[in-house]
């Protein structure tokens, strides 16, 4: 699968097999839009930027103007933030309009894996392949919960897949999104990607393309367009994660904390949407667990990238490594861009509640790998909750 990062190619269990992360990649074209404004909307409707945004920024050298002005094109190595604590993400106003949204959807080329044979012994045979299903229009009736990450790296602008789960903090008013890391950070050789912002139900209609060229921003984002005021991931996501190969895959999850671009009602994002999932840590292994459902927007070909599709499937084991939690397996034809998008499965009580994301895959598509959610991924869960507790 492709990831939002250049493309993630995995390590498996299966020999010679040409993996690659789930997310789409970049369009130079736009890659130099102009942004139009910056900042964070208080509650009072003004914009204001957060003071310790602001020094964060200062601690980095980095002069909020310059950056709203498009400084943050900059990616040079000392400007490309790269620890847990380091993340910023001032809002710039109108950034993601349409036409961004759409391009940022084309995929990444394949990167071509050598030999990356794993332990057979947790690694079940490869699944047969799932043909992605059209969710049903409305989005927002069929999958409330689903939506899209934008983000920009190095090479241009890029898209995944989230969801929004519950927070324990603030029950019944969530603003948590759940994806997959390489959809906010690079990695071991990279750091944190910039103007990272979530879109539920985005071209909720499910419109085709030549319709959405000349769609207005409520056509494409009806919900709003919610900008991550604070990422975090693994650790080990920061310290092994590849552009090319799978290292740090089974630990390849995030949560973002979003709040609305332009100040919204002072409606959380859950109370917005009306849906968010719990989530379901330690959840079975996968020869007990009869069926998941992974849902994305994915843009490789066949698909554009501008609808939401769906698979279901039980789910086997992949070992990325043998010193490293063995990966949820499911057959799917979802391509690149469904990275970071939400497997569903029966929880403790018997409802729906999200397992895993979307991870990485092979070039050619046919099955899809995700991330046991475990302790780690509690943490990430737990400590960005914790973070806005208070407020």
């Amino acid at each position: 699968m492709r990831s939002i990062r250049p493309l993630l190619a995995s390590a498996a269990a299966v020999a010679a097999l040409t993996l690659t992360v789930t997310a789409c990649g970049p369009t130079e074209e736009n890659a130099g839009d102009k942004p139009s404004a910056s900042a964070t909307p208080s509650a009072g409707g003004k914009v204001t930027i957060p003071e310790d945004l602001k020094d964060r920024l200062k601690e980095r050298g980095i002069d909020l103007n310059k950056w709203r002005n498009g400084e943050w094109k900059n990616w040079d190595r000392d400007t490309w933030l790269r620890e847990a604590q380091d993340y910023v993400n001032p809002i710039i106003e109108d950034l993601w309009n349409p036409d961004r949204m759409r391009e940022a959807e084309r995929p990444d080329k394949p990167v071509e894996e050598e030999d990356i044979s794993g332990d057979e012994g947790v690694t079940d045979p490869t699944p047969d392949p799932v043909r992605a299903k059209a969710v049903g229009t409305p989005y927002h009736s069929s999958a409330p919960a689903a939506g899209k990450v934008f983000f920009d790296g190095p090479q241009g602008s890029m898209v995944c897949s989230a969801t929004v789960v519950r927070d324990p903090a603030h029950p019944g008013k969530s603003n948590m999104v759940w994806t997959a890391g390489h959809c906010v950070h690079a990695g071991k050789k990279g750091g944190w990607y910039r103007n990272i912002a979530f879109v539920p139900s985005y071209n909720d209609s499910g419109k085709p393309t030549s319709q959405l060229e000349n769609a207005t921003r409520e056509d494409v984002a009806p919900y709003g367009v919610w900008w991550g005021e604070w990422a975090q991931t693994s650790e080990q996501w920061i310290a092994q994660g590849a552009a090319t190969g799978g290292q740090g895959a089974p630990y390849d999850f995030a949560v973002i904390h979003v709040t609305p671009e332009k100040g919204g009602t002072g409606k959380s994002l859950e109370e917005t949407v009306g849906s968010a999932l719990p989530v379901e840590f330690n959840a079975p292994a996968a020869p007990k667990i009869a069926g998941m459902t992974a849902t994305g927007y994915p843009a490789g070909a066949p698909f554009d990238g501008q609808k939401m599709y769906q698979c279901q499937d039980k789910p086997g084991r992949l070992s990325v490594k043998a010193d490293q939690p063995t990966m949820y397996r499911i057959g799917c034809t979802m391509t690149g861009g469904s990275s970071g998008g939400g497997w569903v499965a029966p929880g403790k009580d018997g409802k729906p509640a999200l397992v895993s994301n979307t991870s990485i895959g092979p070039v050619t598509a046919g099955w899809l790998a995700g991330p046991r959610l475990g302790a780690e991924a509690k943490g990430v869960y737990d400590e960005v909750s914790k973070k806005y507790a208070g407020r």
